[in-house]
């Protein structure tokens, strides 16, 4: 069903009431339809684009599903943390799994991951640093210490759903004077080339833009948000979000 098939107010049969689609949507209760609010934030953006998300740099997709190596930098330190890896299989179904790190500070996944799209701390105990969840030497998520949650402008659609993108929003401030920043909404589809879909500067400002009709985009497309700024010295600290909701087919 498209979204266009359901009312902005969901009346129930049972007499518990009536209310407004997203908060239905929210709470789980109509099937086939999930919200996802996706951000992120990248420190420090000179003038060479990087993706807006902890690691720095252009994110690297994996080119096939693996097994994730989850480690702290405390090492021995953060020994028992747990930590939960979300993303998408092989065949691009949403996965998830939690993780123990051992007495080495390392922990490995026994699913495979196509995507990561989001990492968090899932127990009562925070890391004392930096975690990466990595394979082959590339880091495909990192959870900055303080955060105990990835900070990843980055998604991808899974099998099955189109998306509906409802609003976007971004920042970019610094300390440095006369330093734009450049950012790209941009998006690749199975098999195809990153696109951009929007594009927009900021100086030491706030963006946001409402999707009045969503934008659809369909299962399969990596999502990301990039910026460049306009000098080497610009230490530009970006953030970017968006918020989603997607459809089973």
């Amino acid at each position: 069903m498209s979204i266009t098939s359901y009312p902005n107010v969901m009346t129930f049969a049972d007499g518990v009431g009536s209310f407004p689609y997203f908060l239905q949507v929210s709470r789980g209760l109509i099937d086939g339809h999930k919200r996802i609010f996706k951000f992120g934030h990248n420190p420090e953006i000179q003038d060479v684009e990087e993706t807006i998300w902890d690691g720095g740099g252009i994110y690297t997709y994996p080119s096939s599903a693996v097994a994730m190596t989850v480690t702290s930098g405390a090492g021995a330190t953060d020994n028992g943390v747990q930590v939960n890896v979300g993303g998408l299989d092989g065949d691009y179904n949403e996965v998830n799994e939690t993780v123990t790190l051992a007495g080495s500070g390392t922990a490995t996944t026994t699913q495979t991951f196509l995507r990561v799209n989001r990492c968090f701390i899932a127990g009562s105990t925070a890391p004392t640093d930096d975690v990466t969840v990595a394979n082959g030497g590339t880091t495909y998520a990192q959870i900055t210490n303080g955060e105990n949650q990835t900070l990843m402008t980055v998604w991808t659609v899974p099998a099955g759903y189109t998306a509906y993108l409802m609003a976007l929003d971004a920042t970019a401030f610094t300390e440095q004077n006369n330093k734009v920043a450049t950012l790209r909404y941009i998006t690749r589809e199975l098999n195809g080339v990153f696109r951009v879909k929007n594009k927009f500067d900021l100086f030491a400002a706030a963006f946001h833009q409402n999707y009045t009709t969503p934008e659809p985009i369909s299962e399969k497309t990596d999502i990301e948000f990039r910026a460049v700024a306009t000098s080497s010295n610009a230490d530009l600290r970006v953030a970017a979000s968006m918020d989603i909701i997607y459809i089973e087919n």
